[in-house]
């Protein structure tokens, strides 16, 4: 059997970087972690190709090679899935689709042959034992959350590695919170599922014998939901295993809570954390309450992100504005929060309402739904009917978009940060095309660049108070003319 796995394209999104990755001369963030995943459970006698479309072409040879095609993708994905499944059916292809968007959205795809949707430890095995009998069903699903600690290592050997600036690893499913606008429970369920120390170090392993040096991301949408196991078996195992290799840094998704656990921000920290993305959502307290972000509430947000920079962990953070709750004030206050707590990197996104979550539920019964959402966070659009008047929210959100990412406010709140940051003892690897980013950046950045003045400025103030910091601030610079490339894109 010759099976070929597709990546859809992603658009040109906040976290796509594609803008920034010019700069290293990488093709994509990170890979297909779910395919490769998926490769790995086939049967080992089969052979296998993948296709990132976002680090290369489809060619019609690719498909004329292939018994039947896996595809997965993510709601924001969905333009580039649809093209892929025409390319297929063109060809008389068969596909077997399977992730997030298909376990929520199979019907939309009347072209796909096979559906084997929800965790695959659990529907995989059915449908190839179905394939193998000759008599493969359309619809494979399952309401039950299978042991992540069953799950093989990624087949990393189907993709080349050097097309990606990070590569991705997941240590557990499941999160223990109930945000209303959050599907992730609907899909993966509250408790955390983790796999064990061991299966981490394996995975690690094969990414650092395959030659890797570059930064891996914990894809777990709350990294911390199981603190014991943390504390006592992975974190542990993480330090040791940086003591024999060249320093290798993670970065992972957590609640803000974290904040309040000292021991285990150290322990991550030691064990080559040094970025953490957190979901603030908002400084209002009525709208946290009304979706439920119960661990956000009464709390003092902007000196919990300090406390994280100052253990060495740059936080990265997510916020929402189009809440019921919301007024006009909403979007200074998002600007001054932001510019106050130093999180350079700050997505702000527009309300959306994701099929499975109670938010979706709660408006489809309000009459307030106005059909599937994008996926895509920032790209100004919203598939739900607001309290407040729509024209005012988009008018107030693209100001917020303005103000955070104007050279101005940017290069201010970086430097903010920079003067929080406690450097990590780790410190990831670069190669060659790290170093010609500097000099790249010097000329967009700092020659032509619109941010030409705040550059220099931050690179010189840098350079005499936090001379270990001068690539990270680089780096951040670089994630600055992104981000602007982004917002200019969608809503200019």
């Amino acid at each position: 059997m010759k099976i070929l796995f597709i990546y859809p394209e992603f658009p040109d999104t906040f976290w796509s970087f594609k803008y920034a990755l010019k700069f290293i001369h990488k093709k994509a963030s990170s890979p297909p972690l779910g395919l490769l995943t998926v490769a790995a459970m086939l049967p080992l006698e089969w052979e296998k190709r993948l296709v990132d479309l976002n680090v290369a072409h489809l060619t019609d040879k690719d498909m004329a090679w292939a018994d039947y095609v896996f595809i997965s993708a993510m709601a924001v994905q969905r333009k580039s899935v649809h093209q892929v499944i025409s390319r297929c059916k063109g060809v008389g292809v068969k596909i077997v689709a399977g992730g997030p968007l298909f376990t929520q959205e199979y019907e939309k795809f009347g072209d796909v042959d096979h559906f084997v949707l929800n965790e695959a430890e659990v529907t995989l095995p059915h449908f190839l034992k179905d394939l193998e009998q000759g008599h493969a069903g359309r619809i494979y699903s399952t309401s039950e959350y299978p042991d992540i600690k069953k799950t093989p290592v990624p087949q990393w050997e189907l993709i080349d590695l050097k097309k990606y600036a990070s590569m991705s690893i997941q240590f557990s499913r499941g999160c223990p919170f109930n945000c209303e606008f959050c599907n992730v429970t609907a899909l993966l369920g509250h408790v955390p599922r983790i796999k064990s120390a061991g299966q981490i170090i394996s995975e690690l392993d094969a990414l650092y014998d395959r030659g890797w040096r570059g930064g891996v991301f914990f894809v777990d949408d709350n990294f911390i939901g199981n603190k014991k196991n943390l504390k006592n078996e992975l974190l542990p195992a993480l330090i040791e295993w940086q003591k024999t290799k060249k320093g290798i840094a993670f970065n992972t998704e957590a609640s803000i809570n974290l904040a309040d656990d000292k021991p285990l921000m150290d322990l991550m920290v030691a064990a080559g954390f040094d970025q953490v993305f957190i979901g603030i959502e908002t400084p209002d307290e009525g709208s946290l309450t009304e979706c439920n972000k119960n661990q956000n509430k009464n709390r003092n947000l902007v000196e919990d992100v300090k406390i994280l920079q100052r253990a060495g962990l740059q936080v990265q953070g997510g916020f929402i504005v189009g809440f019921d709750n919301d007024t006009a004030s909403i979007f200074q206050r998002q600007i001054d929060f932001i510019q106050k707590s130093g999180i350079v990197t700050a997505m702000v996104g527009l309300l959306q309402a994701p099929l499975g979550t109670r938010l979706y539920e709660r408006l489809k019964q309000e009459g307030r739904l106005t059909g599937p959402l994008t996926g895509d966070n920032v790209d100004g659009t919203t598939n739900i009917i607001p309290i407040m008047n729509l024209d005012a929210l988009h008018e107030g959100y693209k100001d917020i978009l303005a103000n955070i990412y104007s050279p101005e406010h940017y290069y201010k709140r970086l430097k903010t940060f920079l003067r929080e940051y406690k450097a990590p003892k780790i410190k990831a690897s670069v190669d060659f095309q790290h170093f010609l980013a500097v000099f790249r950046s010097s000329y967009h950045l700092g020659l032509i660049g619109k941010e030409r003045f705040q550059y220099w400025k931050l690179l010189i103030w840098t350079h005499f108070r936090r001379p270990k910091l001068v690539p990270l601030a680089i780096t951040l610079a670089i994630y600055g003319h992104h981000f602007r490339k982004v917002y200019e894109l969608h809503l200019l």
